[in-house]
């Protein structure tokens, strides 16, 4: 399950890596460089909400897994032979490819993940999940370049067919991840035949009616995710160039510390997970992590410090963001919603991603890295006044963002107490109202003994009458 990821995010910023290689050798700008980016992000701006449902209702997680798995292949094999036809085009059309495959394929991992682990050891699981992916992103961008400059020499000259050669080398570990889906369709069929064990489902019900049902708070919450990783992926995917250009490192140091962001997540986003667990106070959390990244653009902006500590600073708010944010949807909307938010927050996430990798790139080109760091500081301020505003917004409405997971469990069992509560009340009222009725076989008894009698027999209809008395009764 670890290992099902790790070619996708390794192959995700291979264009981060070989920067410099892709504009000298297919012979683009900055704006077009970081169109490989939005292509990845294009498709998902609508497979956010397709995902799950084509992984429960159409493929079933086995399948859907390896299919996309085999996108994830076959978009970085073009991708690489765009390269080497020296077709930027055709590179674009693999990004879009990728992508396709790229979002879903992190869908799958997760409903594995839930299916085989869930009430054991889930939250471990994830914390290995995400931190294999911090390691594949990590290796790709300190080892890309080596394997370039290793082409290269074999080749005997630079160009779009070392580059090509290069993705091609890179795509190998696309072919480990597939290779990794079969093996997990495989087990998953065979504890399916010994242990009776089900398909895993998403549990993913999304309706895009749900909409206009979210809260002011929710949305708050978008425009935080938004602007916030506006500021930070479009970054590290121009970052190596730039710590080339303005502190005048060599391409390894480059690279070395444009990765530091995902070095540093990898170990700690699990500890930051349980740290807001058991702490809560996630508005809190969320705002130190803003305001820290905030401090670390303007600390890359407009000093000469070393910039170690400025991406240092920025690994650790990244982490502690993401532990932060994305736990407070489930606080501010009903269960059955879950699907349909969780799924729009990723759908805007990459319809934003997508849109500022091509306005980076265009600012880049015009403007150069000052501006670029102003625009992504400007962003990181957008993101630090929904912070404030979702602060205010929650303690006015009496919101629960900031309560520990502790004091949540709590309140939770005090309103099932509650409910549990009401519902005895309504049998036992429902108890009681069903002994004040008489039986239909007693009532007809009764008439048969009063006509042997030569009594009056009572009306048919006066068990009716009886029953309503018995309920104006209840009422009063």
């Amino acid at each position: 399950m670890c290992f099902l990821g790790f070619g996708s995010y390794f192959c995700y910023d291979n264009p981060a890596a070989l920067q410099t290689q892709v504009q000298a050798d297919m012979k683009v700008n900055t704006a077009q460089f970081m169109a490989l980016y939005a292509w990845y992000s294009w498709p998902n701006v609508v497979l956010c909400f397709f995902g799950g449902f084509l992984i429960d209702r159409v493929f079933g997680i086995r399948l859907g897994t390896v299919i996309f798995s085999i996108f994830v292949c076959v978009g970085q094999v073009i991708f690489a032979v765009g390269a080497l036809i020296n077709a930027f085009w055709l590179m674009e059309a693999g990004r879009f490819v990728f992508g396709i495959g790229g979002e879903s394929l992190a869908v799958a991992q997760n409903t594995y993940a839930v299916s085989w682990f869930k009430g054991k050891e889930l939250n471990l699981v994830f914390g290995l999940q995400l931190s294999m992916a911090r390691i594949g992103s990590t290796v790709n961008m300190n080892i890309m370049g080596w394997v370039y400059s290793r082409v290269q020499h074999l080749l005997g000259h630079t160009g779009h067919s070392a580059l090509g050669l290069t993705l091609m080398i890179g795509g190998t570990t696309c072919l480990f991840s597939l290779a990794c889906a079969l093996i997990l369709a495989y087990l998953d069929k065979r504890a399916e035949k010994l242990l009776c064990k089900e398909q895993g489902k998403t549990g993913e019900v999304i309706k895009l009616t749900d909409v206009k049902d979210f809260s002011l708070s929710l949305w708050l919450i978008f425009v935080i995710c938004v602007c916030y990783y506006a500021a930070v992926f479009p970054f590290i995917g121009l970052g190596k160039v730039f710590f080339i250009e303005k502190f005048k490192f060599s391409s390894q140091e480059a690279s070395a510390i444009n990765s530091i962001v995902y070095i540093i997540s990898a170990p700690l986003s699990p500890v930051f997970g349980l740290l807001v667990d058991k702490v809560g106070k996630n508005i809190i959390w969320v705002l130190c992590a803003v305001v820290t990244t905030l401090a670390s653009h303007i600390m890359l902006a407009f000093t000469f410090w070393n910039p170690w500590v400025a991406m240092c600073l920025l690994g650790v708010a990244y982490s502690l963001l993401a532990c932060a944010l994305w736990p407070m949807v489930a606080f501010v909307v009903p269960e059955h919603q879950l699907g349909t938010a969780y799924g729009f927050m990723q759908s805007i996430q990459n319809l934003g991603l997508a849109i500022i990798a091509i306005a980076a790139g265009m600012i880049l080109d015009t403007r150069g890295y000052l501006f670029l760091e102003v625009f992504f500081s400007a962003c990181v301020c957008l993101s630090l006044i929904a912070v404030v505003m979702l602060y205010f917004v929650n303690h006015l409405t009496g919101g629960d963002l900031n309560w520990s997971a502790k004091k949540r469990e709590k309140m939770q069992k005090v309103t099932a107490t509650e409910a549990e509560e009401q519902e005895r009340l309504r049998r036992q009222n429902e108890d009681d109202l069903a002994k004040l009725l008489p039986k239909a076989d007693d009532f007809s008894l009764r008439n048969r003994y009063l006509s042997k009698l030569g009594a009056q027999v009572l009306p048919d209809n006066y068990s009716s009458y009886l029953s309503t008395m018995a309920h104006r009764s209840m009422l009063k």
